[in-house]
């Protein structure tokens, strides 16, 4: 693909994920800066604003590098980085790219490699970051371009008082059969609703667990001649089982329920089980919660595979047109470092550590004393979770769990999503939405297609 096509899919193509993100901050591009300046652009998200609470006394005081941060909502900091990369405008030095990101910006030239710097620095530990992580974060070329933040994968999690009361026993390794089961035992238990899933649009929001759902079933959105899957008997097994689960047994209005609203609904005590990222454990364990100490924590549910469940990770990349890569691989050295993570964890909490991303966390006596409820499972869904490149029983052209690892995906993602949500909604039947979302998911990959 040209990149000024590439370019203009990507500057249009802001989603929604499922990441929990706070306010709002500086919007204005920055210009210029010296040598020992560095302009980063993220998201607003809570781990980013530790990071920025941080930087002055652990890092620049230690480097003589000022760090300039530009935080926006995450829509506006997709969009901003879209046009940013791929115009290599060169204002940014150092930005929050995803997962999904790193295979398109890196195979447009749009990112530094990140390998001679890994390699040379040490301290920084390349071997201690997760490889699952290290290899969704390395281009086609076989070259590293970001360092990750921190990661999460996805898990079930459930209320052991309410099952004790109905006298249940969750699975060690649970089939998405068994959760529907369980789902309808403890709906209704004390007001509580069985099970709370994303259901808001948005290839990160109701998409998200929804493709983990459509890989373990079989399902697939493409085959090997780029051919679209969503009208298969496998992925409309899928889809019907996740609509009928949230219809019969999940949160009231489902369809404008995404991730900040069911965590808010589970922490205030009223699912008995939801299905999410493992980086929500943290706020379902937190002072306040309603459910502190009464959740436990069970493997992403599978069914024709052994295991499921989703990888993802933000991640540190430098832009390929920035003048001051030595500076911005300091400061990635730093942010994705396990000495940062000590830092979080002595000044914030250890709860506060971004997680995900490093072994050496999960055998740090410390972590595991302030995660004890759910550290176990954390570090199993990191290291143990689908795989990116094959990651259902249908074989598929494209890379990806939650996501499709193409740049026309963020569009078409939203699209499906929005068919899907209708049918959540009762608007529409599973098989009208599933024929609408095949004919786009054919025209979408028409340009991949063979023969």
């Amino acid at each position: 693909m040209k990149r000024s096509r590439l370019a203009q899919v990507a500057v249009t193509a802001a989603a929604a994920t499922g990441l929990v993100l706070s306010g709002c901050g500086d919007a204005d591009t920055p210009s210029g800066g010296s040598s020992r300046s560095i302009n980063v652009l993220a998201m607003d998200a809570p781990q980013v604003q530790n990071l920025k609470k941080l930087t002055k006394k652990n890092f620049t005081a230690k480097t003589g590098i000022t760090v300039n941060y530009t935080l926006l909502p995450e829509n506006q900091a997709r969009e901003r980085m879209n046009s940013e990369f791929a115009t290599q405008a060169g204002h940014y030095d150092v930005a929050s790219v995803s997962a999904y990101e790193v295979p398109i910006y890196s195979d447009n030239g749009w990112l530094a490699p990140l390998d001679s710097y890994a390699k040379a620095d040490k301290a920084f530990d390349q071997d201690d970051v997760f490889p699952n992580l290290v290899a969704s974060l390395t281009g086609d070329d076989g070259r590293l371009y970001a360092e990750p933040f921190y990661g999460e994968g996805s898990f079930l999690m459930y209320r052991k008082d309410l099952f004790r009361q109905e006298g249940l026993t969750m699975p060690a390794n649970p089939t998405w059969d068994q959760v529907a089961r369980l789902a309808a035992r403890v709906d209704g238990n004390d007001g509580v609703d069985g099970i709370c899933l994303r259901g808001l649009p948005g290839w990160g929001q109701n998409l998200a667990p929804l493709n983990t759902v459509v890989n373990t079933f079989g399902g697939a959105w493409y085959d090997m001649k780029w051919d679209a899957g969503l009208a298969s008997p496998e992925f409309r097994k899928a889809v019907g089982f996740y609509v009928d689960l949230l219809r019969s047994h999940g949160e009231p209005d489902a369809q404008r329920m995404g991730v900040l609203e069911i965590l808010d609904h589970f922490i205030q005590g009223k699912c008995a089980m939801m299905y999410d990222a493992t980086s929500l454990a943290s706020s379902i364990e937190a002072d306040g919660s309603s459910v502190k100490g009464k959740v436990g924590y069970a493997p992403a549910p599978h069914d024709r595979t052994e295991r499921s469940g989703w990888l993802w990770t933000w991640a540190w990349g430098i832009q390929a047109a920035s003048e001051r890569k030595d500076a911005a691989w300091e400061f990635i050295s730093w942010a994705s470092s396990k000495e940062y993570q000590a830092e979080v964890g002595s000044e914030l909490g250890w709860t506060a550590a971004p997680a995900g991303s490093r072994e050496s966390l999960y055998d740090n006596p410390e972590y595991q004393k302030a995660a004890h409820a759910w550290y176990r499972q954390e570090y199993a869904a990191e290291t143990d979770s689908a795989d990116p490149r094959n990651p259902g029983v249908a074989p598929r052209p494209y890379t990806g769990i939650g996501f499709l690892a193409i740049p026309e995906f963020a569009v078409l993602g939203t699209a499906v999503s929005q068919q899907i949500g209708s049918a959540i909604a009762g608007q529409q039947s599973v098989d009208k939405a599933l024929e609408k979302s095949q004919d786009l998911a054919q025209a979408s990959a028409a340009k991949y297609r063979v023969g």
